[in-house]
């Protein structure tokens, strides 16, 4: 089967820098390698600085797809980027080329991997019905009409909550059912080369707080100020990613800049931590976690070498 280098975690982990460091080394063996983005803020041409999205410097000359690749007038879905991702990775096995998919967005690379369960769309007005309703309202339906579903998500999850209502309420199927029959995912065509990024806590933690201050230096005010200016639907990812609500809340004057930092980094490293713990426990466990970053990378990915 075909390779496909995977190099996940969580935020402000080098996973990027990881990725290339692979693709050069790659390189010296006379073998080809493009990066594919599996992060879902970087998807967005909007997100350069606050994304953390690699410039032309840190890509190296390696070819980087999937960065910026959408307008941020248009969400991109789960599966909307296990399409194009898809795509990439056929197009580079048909040249010969090793794709490395780098990034920490769980949902995005299981989508890739697994498939997507085949879900119809929602009845418009069974979703008004359902986002009118209070999280404690949803919460106790879905005890009653999923309890599966109720059972498996925290009580203050108010978005899995109403997705879940919406799918039995629509389709009249619960949504563990529509997953246990999922399409499309390339898992088994692949020969996958996965390593698992999840560095020590306090090291991430630091470089959360200290990436947060760098964006202010590099633009990422004058990348919000762009944003607003567009007008955008404020429930669009694009206008809820990390930053941008703290920058637009110290530009409109509701937010000191101190505290504009503090809540910034706050909400970085709740989010590290959130992708820390997912990584930690739901990929499958012969995907080995790597703690030390100085790792060696021709070993790790030995079996790439050989293709």
């Amino acid at each position: 089967m075909p390779p496909l280098a995977l190099i996940a975690g969580p935020t402000a982990s080098g996973k990027s820098d990881v990725a290339v460091r692979l693709a050069l080394e790659l390189e010296q063996c006379g073998k080809q390698s493009v990066v594919i983005n599996a992060d879902s803020a970087q998807v967005y041409a909007d997100l350069q600085v606050l994304s953390a999205r690699p410039d032309e410097n840190e890509m190296q000359g390696i070819p980087h797809l999937l960065f910026g690749e959408w307008d941020g007038a248009h969400a991109c879905s789960a599966a909307d980027w296990a399409s194009k991702a898809k795509a990439e990775i056929e197009a580079a096995h048909g040249q010969g080329i090793v794709p490395i998919l780098v990034g920490g967005t769980g949902l995005y690379m299981r989508t890739l991997l697994d498939g997507i369960a085949p879900i119809p769309s929602i009845d418009p007005a069974i979703r008004t019905a359902v986002r009118a309703m209070s999280q404690g309202e949803a919460r106790e339906a879905l005890e009653q009409e999923d309890p599966d579903a109720a059972a498996r998500l925290a009580p203050a999850d108010n978005a899995r909550t109403t997705r879940a209502l919406e799918i039995v309420r629509s389709s009249g199927k619960t949504q563990l059912s529509w997953q246990a029959n999922k399409q499309g995912g390339i898992g088994d065509s692949v020969a996958l080369h996965p390593a698992i990024l999840l560095p020590d806590r306090e090291w991430l933690y630091d470089r959360c707080n200290r990436r947060f201050e760098q964006m202010l230096e590099n633009g990422a005010v004058a990348e919000v100020e762009a944003l607003l200016a567009r007008n955008l639907d404020p429930a669009l990812p694009v206008l809820r990613a990390i930053g941008v609500p703290e920058i637009s809340g110290w530009l409109k004057g509701e937010l000191e800049r101190t505290q504009m930092i503090a809540t910034g980094q706050q909400a970085t490293r709740n989010y590290a931590k959130r992708q820390y713990t997912w990584f930690r426990r739901q990929p499958p466990e012969d995907w080995r976690r790597i703690g030390d970053m100085s790792f060696n990378i021709a070993a790790h990915f030995e079996g790439l070498f050989q293709f």
